[in-house]
C-alpha cells in the first residue's frame, strides 16, 4: 500500500523569467556608474595604440581596431538575464541585441561567441533551445558561432561576443550628426515595459508576441541602406531612446529635438505605461539624465515613462543629412522596412522633447 501523499504531481520548472531578478538591457548598469568607471580604466591605459580606432577615449557601440588600410575588426560583448519565457526566443532575442552594435558601427557580422551562465538544475534542453535561438540568428546574420564559454550560475544568463569587419574609412559613430540633419528610429519603442508587464503575467499575449518580433528583427538591412550616408548611428537599448540619443548629442557637440507624437510605439505600451509599470532600468535612466535632458510639461508622463524606458535588442537611430533624406525613406519603402523621424539635429547641447 502507498502511503497518502506519497504520489505527487511532478513539478514543473520554473519560467526562465522567475529566474530573472533583472531582465534585458533594462540590467544594464547605470550609465552614471559605468561613466566613472570608464574613465579611471581609460587614464590607466598608456597613451592610445595607432590601430584602436575607437575605444575607451571615445566609448562607443563597439571597439575597433584597424588591420590594414582596408579592414578593420569591430568587437562588441552583451549578455543578459531572460526576459521571454521561451527558451529559443530568449536566444535570439539576446544574439539579435548583441549582433545590433556591429550594424550600428555600420559594418558586417562575421563571427560570434557564447557567453552563457545557467542554474546547475536548469533542463539540458532548456540550454538547448536557448543556445539554438542565438545560433540561428548568427546564421541569419551571415556569421558562425565559434565557440564560446558557460560557467555554473544562479541566474540564467546568455549573449555573445561579436566580431564584425569594416572599411577603416567607413566607421559610423555616435558622432557627426550635425544641425540640419533629419533623425530616425528603425523600430517602435516599449519593449520593457511589454516584457515586465509579462513577467507578471499582466501583458497582453499579442503585445508580448509583437515586441518578441521586433526584439529578435535583425538591424541588418536598415545598417547596410544608411551606412554610406548617415551622419551618426547607435542602436537604442538600455539606456532609453534618450539616453543614447544624450550619448549622440554630446559626441557631436549638437542638440536633438523629438517630437513626442512621432515616436512609435509598440502595441500595449502606453496602456502598460498608464497602469503604472515600470522598470528599475527607466528609473536609473530618468536619474542620469536630469538635467541633461528638457521635456515639454506637455508631454504627458506615460509617454515620458516610454521615452526612458530600457529597450532590449531596439532600432537603430541615426542622423541623416537633408541631402539622402528622401532617397533614404525611398530605399526603406522598397525593402518593406519601417522607419520613423522623430526629430531633428540643431546648435546647442543635450536633448529636448516637444509634443
Amino acid at each position: 500500500m502507498v502511503a497518502k501523499g506519497a504520489l505527487s504531481r511532478v513539478e514543473e520548472p520554473p519560467r526562465l523569467t522567475e529566474l530573472a531578478s533583472c531582465a534585458g538591457c533594462a540590467a544594464k548598469a547605470g550609465a552614471e556608474m559605468l561613466a566613472q568607471v570608464l574613465s579611471h580604466l581609460s587614464a590607466l591605459q598608456n597613451g592610445h595604440h595607432p590601430n584602436l580606432l575607437v575605444g575607451l577615449k571615445a566609448p562607443d557601440d563597439a571597439t575597433v581596431y584597424k588591420l590594414n588600410d582596408d579592414q578593420a575588426i569591430v568587437l562588441t560583448v552583451d549578455f543578459f538575464a531572460p526576459l521571454v519565457d521561451d527558451p529559443y526566443e530568449y536566444g535570439a532575442i539576446s544574439a539579435a541585441n548583441a549582433i545590433s552594435d556591429v550594424y550600428a558601427m555600420g559594418a558586417e557580422a562575421v563571427l560570434a561567441l557564447n557567453i552563457a551562465g545557467f542554474p546547475a538544475g536548469l533542463p539540458s534542453e532548456t540550454v538547448t533551445g536557448i543556445l539554438r535561438g542565438g545560433a540561428d540568428k548568427v546564421s541569419e546574420a551571415g556569421a558562425i558561432v565559434g565557440g564560446g564559454h558557460t560557467i555554473i550560475d544562479e541566474e540564467p544568463k546568455y549573449g555573445l561576443c561579436v566580431m564584425g569587419l569594416v572599411h577603416p574609412g567607413r566607421i559610423l559613430t555616435k558622432a557627426g550628426a550635425r544641425p540640419g540633419d533629419a533623425v530616425y528610429l528603425t523600430k517602435p519603442l516599449g519593449t520593457g515595459l511589454i516584457t515586465t508587464a509579462a513577467k507578471f503575467d499582466e501583458a497582453m499575449p499579442e503585445h508580448l508576441q509583437a515586441a518578441v518580433e521586433s526584439m529578435t528583427r535583425l538591424n541588418r538591412h536598415p545598417s547596410h541602406i544608411v551606412r554610406e550616408t548617415a551622419h551618426a548611428m547607435t542602436d537604442v537599448t538600455g539606456y532609453s531612446i534618450l539616453g543614447h540619443a544624450y550619448e549622440m548629442a554630446a559626441a557631436g557637440n549638437v542638440s536633438i529635438r523629438f517630437t513626442a507624437s512621432a515616436v512609435p510605439l509598440l502595441p500595449g505600451a502606453l496602456d502598460y505605461a498608464f497602469k503604472g509599470i515600470t522598470t528599475g532600468g527607466g528609473a536609473r535612466n530618468r536619474n542620469y539624465l536630469d538635467g541633461k535632458v528638457e521635456i515639454s510639461p506637455e508631454v504627458t508622463e506615460e509617454m515620458q515613462h516610454i521615452l526612458y524606458d530600457p529597450q532590449t535588442s531596439g532600432g537603430l537611430l541615426f542622423a541623416m543629412p537633408p541631402a539622402a533624406i528622401s532617397e533614404t525613406e525611398s530605399a526603406f519603402e522598397r525593402a518593406g522596412l519601417p522607419l520613423w523621424r522623430v526629430g531633428e539635429v540643431h546648435e546647442g547641447r543635450g536633448v529636448t522633447v516637444v509634443p
